[in-house]
């Protein structure tokens, strides 16, 4: 299909549903969502001459997956986003099934996309380029087509590259899948973005004693933290166990050292980087004052999003807010961007036993919760959560089968950040040491109850909406 075709049944799709989406009780007020139909992965986030832009996968069609287009905000502060002309449409015959996930350089001035072309056969076989998309100067991309084919050893599942500088030369990591059905991160190098050579796998199942680790590893991402390099990926195909990997896939990290001389990473073990029930395909970006920062899918691929009501509305998840990542004795500390802080209104404080603390609304709030002993938390009806003194657990209700789920945490509690909007909850566990993120469906407007005989110290301020302009 012509990109002409694409960008008209892309106009008719959002000029047709944008009213009724935009009038859905849980729109986020300050979450990133896309106009109509289906967004799933971040990409290219970058901040480029001063001003952050993040790409995301959109199906504007339908609330389905299938042929990825690249939407495109901008912003100068995290806060206030406009749409921006749409990025990548899956014209051209090496991305026929879709423009899948990538990242974003700036090369020479220029801000550069680097995705995936999707291609899939009437055979049921398929394969992927890693394609070449170069800002002009009316601010949209001029596809320059693949750089880097299908390489030997592997099946059609290789992509997500995730692009960066080091020194003289380009490096590329790419999300894999060999011929053996082993998940893989692969290594490439290039002098000038267009010809890359594949310098070998750096990490994945059945490598550096990891054993068996999935059967595809998606969503790549490495980059320097604290003297550390750090490898983000996604593995598919983790067994659940009785406190971890309970989702249907996995995000997570693993901390070491890039050798880029011998392209070998040694590394530690793997650790998810969000316990909660919706979170995936995260990527990052450094600021221009030094800051990594991160931004979520919040979301979980093959998992029950097809049952979440915003689809009689006709859209379909959401981003997570962004955070700032710090490298503390090894460990991933995650907290809400800073920038955040500006949409706080109307501070409350209280003191007390939490059977005594009043409802609070939280349809659009920050709530932080000082506490060593056992409580609990209702969320709007609909999603709860508890701490015995060992074990903080979150509880929902199945959307799909209505049976009681839950996502856990175990370690000393000290305190909880909750940053909440209609339809979404970001818990950070004792100042970003651990974090769960989860959609939920609440009775609006959302009332935090609390519920316990033991002391809690509160802090408490609603938030003001972010428009997309």
């Amino acid at each position: 299909m012509t990109e002409t075709s694409l960008l008209k049944k892309a106009l008719r799709s959002v000029v047709a549903g944008q009213v009724k989406a935009a009038a859905d009780p849980y729109r986020p007020g300050w979450h990133l969502a896309p106009p109509v139909g289906l967004l799933n992965d971040p990409n290219g986030f970058i901040q480029h001459n001063g001003r952050f832009h993040l790409f995301y996968q959109w199906n504007p069609l339908a609330c389905a997956h299938g042929a990825k287009f690249w939407g495109h905000w901008s912003s100068a502060d995290l806060l206030h986003w406009q749409h921006e002309p749409l990025a990548l449409a899956p014209s051209e015959a090496y991305e026929s099934h879709g423009c899948y996930s990538g990242s974003a350089v700036t090369d020479n001035g220029q801000l550069t996309l680097i995705y995936t072309g999707n291609v899939k056969y009437p055979d049921g076989c398929r394969t992927a380029f890693q394609c070449l998309a170069r800002e002009n100067a009316d601010g949209e991309f001029d596809k320059t087509g693949p750089v880097f084919n299908l390489p030997e050893g592997y099946t059609g599942h290789v992509r997500d590259p995730k692009v960066w500088r080091h020194e003289n030369h380009w490096y590329m990591v790419l999300g894999a899948q060999d011929v053996s059905l082993k998940g893989k991160v692969l290594l490439l190098r290039a002098d000038d973005l267009s010809a890359w050579d594949l310098l070998g796998e750096i990490a994945g199942s059945g490598l550096h004693g990891l054993g068996e680790f999935g059967y595809m590893w998606e969503c790549p991402d490495l980059f320097r933290l604290a003297d550390n390099d750090i490898l983000i990926c996604c593995p598919q195909g983790l067994a659940a166990e009785s406190d971890r990997y309970l989702n249907t896939f996995q995000s997570g990290y693993f901390v070491g050292q890039l050798d880029y001389e011998k392209a070998e990473f040694t590394h530690g073990e793997f650790t998810e980087l969000d316990l909660g029930f919706e979170f995936y395909a995260p990527q990052t970006t450094q600021t221009d004052d030094g800051r990594r920062l991160l931004i979520g899918w919040m979301g979980i691929p093959d998992g029950d999003e097809f049952f979440q009501p915003t689809i009689q509305n006709g859209w379909l998840h959401t981003m997570t807010s962004p955070r700032e990542l710090t490298l503390v004795a090894g460990k991933i500390m995650q907290k809400p961007a800073r920038e955040l802080q500006q949409l706080r209104r109307d501070e409350q404080a209280w003191h007390g036993i939490a059977d005594d603390c009043p409802p609070l609304d939280i349809t659009k709030a920050e709530t932080e919760i000082v506490t060593e002993q056992a409580f609990s938390a209702d969320f709007g009806g609909d999603m709860t959560l508890s701490f015995d003194g060992e074990w903080l657990r979150l509880t929902r209700n199945n959307r799909r089968t209505g049976l009681t789920e839950h996502r856990v945490w175990r370690g000393q509690l000290r305190k909880l950040t909750v940053l909440s909007d209609t339809s979404s909850l970001e818990i950070f566990i004792n100042d970003g040491e651990a974090v769960m993120s989860s959609r939920y469906y609440p009775v609006l407007p959302a009332q935090l109850i609390l519920r316990g005989t033991g002391q809690i110290t509160l802090r408490y301020w609603s938030l003001a909406e972010c428009v997309i302009e």
